[in-house]
């Protein structure tokens, strides 16, 4: 099998994962109807760059970038209503899902009626992309602090951190294959970033299970 279309199929299957992991905090939040420990941020930025790399494939013609980004798009949706339904902080919340709905109108009106098409407008697009990309790895990084203070790893998901540092690792290799630095670049952070989050649970657990009455953190 060429190793571009292996390449392909393991950034589908993995980015997807990756994007189903927030199957797990639908379930909990239906169950508890509740949406206490679990991050708002992450749905939102997350739904925000498949809408941009979905419109970045569609301008390449990419199939494998369009595929992934309509169903992570979807899923996000679906996450964020779900949230919003269930949060006590409904004002919050709606306050950020307007400014990224903003965000994403000013987006529109720029890249698709103000820039003329053209490579250009593909470079600008992808460029915003990637900031866009690096901000959605960041964003589970914000309560770090909180996290390392409290040594309580609950506001962090394990089976996304393994998801998302396979994710990115293989869409670094699918961009290096297409010389495609908007694709490579902003993947990279994500590779660290998982790192980071590794190491944490690594840490934690290691004190935890050293700790009287140590129960096994629930993944």
């Amino acid at each position: 099998m060429d190793f571009l279309v292996l390449l392909s199929w393991a950034c589908i299957v993995f980015t997807v994962g990756m994007f189903s992991t927030g199957l797990t905090d639908l379930k909990k939040m239906m169950s508890t109807k509740s949406s206490d420990n679990i991050q708002f941020l992450p749905f939102l930025m997350t739904c925000l760059n498949n809408l941009g790399w979905l419109y970045y494939g569609m301008l390449k013609k990419d199939g494998t970038v369009i595929l992934v980004n309509v169903i992570g798009a979807c899923l996000q949706v679906l996450y964020i209503i779900s949230y919003c339904h269930y949060t006590k902080e409904k004002r919050r919340v709606m306050g950020k899902s307007s400014v990224a709905a903003g965000v994403l109108a000013a987006g529109w009106l720029y890249f698709c009626v103000l820039l003329p098409p053209g490579e250009d407008q593909l470079a600008q697009l992808g460029l915003t992309c990637s900031v866009v990309t690096v901000c959605m790895y960041a964003s589970p990084l914000i309560d770090l602090v909180g996290i390392v203070r409290r040594r309580n790893l609950e506001c962090l998901s394990f089976p996304l951190t393994v998801a998302t540092f396979f994710t990115s690792t293989s869409w670094v290799l699918y961009g290096l294959q297409l010389h495609d630095n908007y694709i490579m670049v902003p993947n990279t952070p994500g590779i660290f970033t998982s790192l980071i989050r590794l190491f944490l649970f690594w840490r934690f657990s290691s004190v935890a299970e050293s700790s009287p009455g140590y129960k096994p953190l629930k993944q």
